[in-house]
């Protein structure tokens, strides 16, 4: 009876919801996050059939808050074997501690769109992820076991005219990579068979690739290429996603003044395409080395430029694609430290003692971060998984595999410790209690009511002055990132010391009680029993 009332009261919300005029629901929904949003999804027929709406999708998707993505890829050649980590940070600039399960430890980014990431491997496949909802679509690589592949040359983006999805690669023509050139962007639409090559117009640098990023805005993708043929040596190369055409756009030549000495890095402000330009260390070119100027393309038919910002700093390193959000600026120092900065007029000097610190984030280092502007979206890739292309995850791949079997058995370890000292924790907290509830039974023998009450109020005052155990739930057993772990470990330890001091705390507890049966029961005669 009470179960057929229950469901009937869930049944009338739901109604008197439903009830609601569909602006004002969809108003509702709008404001909520993904992750609700996905919750909802299973309370009703007609609230999963509102939510997957595409065009409820697509105004979802156009109100998104835009999220900072870290991303620490692995480091080749490198004896540590440290896993790819990914680290969130919201609008209000607060850090996600949990890892983002769609990225696997051999994972490398090559680009997000609309709440999708692009994630390459050194096997055969690239993988389209799904950030929030976790859906993942496996395509096969246009070419296997290519010699020098990079996940650089790779990217993702999204036109709006077509509504279509499509990953390009820049096949290069060397085997070196760091001096080679290429001829042809592979192509492939989410949806279609197979991949396609399109010519460029002239041999392109895959160094500049590598070395400076892609962006995409508005369906079209662009990047820095050597320009051999002018006195300058880079241009921005354009390709439009729908028409797969290309245009070059001319550099300021202020921007180009001592080029041979500088890094030239592209970026996207405020859906503007943006050069960033810079001296640097000619032994370490990542490193800058003097200060940096930003310049926003104004008009890209007119190829006119705008200085945004001329910035004096004191780190070493921005991470790219996307180092400026909204207001601020992130950069990262040598000791491995991520800060951001305001930036006030065109000219700013960003003192480290202005900074706000965000992140440690050993045992990364600057060179392995990549820094990208995402959004969460109910973007769905069921429609894709018809085409060819489209592989089936491998049944042993990421954290599964062999060689990463001593990260998971740390990982255990640590969540066995932090189980264990729950456990410490709470019988510790408990056993003054237990103990007092011992006495308090045993003390009915007593005869003498007043010594009785006594020793009652004694156990009582002592108790009520014990501090509550501060943790009374186990923590959650979802994956932190790498970054995280290591941060807790550090709070195991402080944990630890903390439960050291609980048991001094409840020792004296247990000690004082006992004194206080000694004291005025054990050790008066014939106050023992009635």
């Amino acid at each position: 009876m009470a179960s057929k009332e229950i469901t009937s009261s869930k049944q009338t919300e739901e109604c008197i919801i439903n009830c609601l005029p569909r602006d004002l629901i969809e108003r509702i929904f709008l404001g909520l996050p993904v992750s609700t949003l996905l919750t909802c999804i299973g309370v009703c027929k007609q609230w999963y059939n509102f939510i997957r709406d595409p065009q409820f999708v697509t105004s979802h998707l156009r109100q998104a808050p835009r999220c900072t993505l870290l991303f620490f890829h692995q480091e080749p050649f490198s004896s540590d074997n440290l896993p790819t980590d990914a680290i969130i940070f919201d609008e209000a600039w607060s850090q996600s501690t949990w890892a983002v399960p769609v990225i696997g430890p051999d994972d490398f980014l090559c680009g997000t769109c609309n709440g999708l990431l692009c994630l390459y491997t050194e096997t055969s496949r690239i993988k389209i992820a799904n950030l929030a909802t976790g859906e993942c679509l496996h395509l096969a690589k246009p070419v296997k076991k290519l010699r020098d592949d990079h996940f650089s040359f790779y990217s993702f983006g999204f036109h709006p005219g077509t509504k279509e999805y499509k990953v390009t690669h820049f096949l290069g023509e060397h085997q070196s990579y760091s001096q080679g050139t290429f001829h042809v962007i592979q192509v492939y639409t989410l949806g279609s068979e197979k991949w396609k090559d399109i010519r460029t117009p002239e041999a392109l640098s895959l160094s500049s690739v590598k070395n400076s990023g892609v962006i995409h805005i508005d369906g079209t993708m662009y990047w820095l290429t050597d320009d051999t043929g002018a006195s300058w040596n880079h241009a921005v190369i354009s390709f439009d996603l729908s028409e797969e055409t290309f245009a070059r756009i001319q550099l300021p030549a202020t921007a180009l003044v001592g080029s041979d000495s500088h890094g030239h890095w592209i970026t996207e402000i405020d859906r503007k395409v943006c050069i960033a330009t810079a001296e640097v260390n000619r032994d370490l070119p990542k490193v800058l080395a003097g200060e940096l100027q930003i310049w926003t393309l104004d008009n890209r038919v007119e190829q006119r430029w705008s200085q945004k910002w001329n910035i004096q700093h004191s780190m070493n390193c921005i991470p790219g694609p996307h180092f400026v959000h909204k207001d601020k600026i992130v950069m990262l120092s040598h000791d491995c430290n991520l800060y951001s900065h305001v930036l006030i007029g065109m000219n700013c000097e960003t003192k480290l003692s202005n900074m706000v610190a965000l992140l440690d984030f050993r045992p990364y280092k600057p060179e392995n971060m990549q820094s990208y502007i995402c959004v969460k979206s109910l973007v769905r890739l069921h429609t894709y998984k018809k085409a060819g292309i489209v592989c089936k995850p491998k049944q042993c791949e990421g954290w599964k595999l062999k060689k990463w079997e001593e990260w998971e058995d740390m990982r255990r370890n640590i969540e066995d410790a932090w189980n264990n000292v729950h456990e410490m924790e709470q019988e510790t907290s408990s056993q003054p209690h237990r103990l007092g509830g011992i006495i308090k039974e045993l003390l009915q023998n007593v005869a003498d009511e007043i010594i009785r009450e006594r020793v009652i109020l004694e156990i009582n005052h002592i108790l009520e002055h014990l501090p509550d155990c501060p943790y009374q739930h186990p923590r959650s057993l979802r994956r932190l990132s790498l970054v995280e772990q290591m941060r807790d470990l550090e709070k195991l330890k402080a944990r630890l010391n903390g439960v050291m001091d609980m048991i001094k705390v409840s020792g004296k507890a247990v000690a004082d009680m006992c004194g206080a049966v000694k004291t005025y029961v054990l050790d008066r005669p014939g106050v023992h029993g009635a």
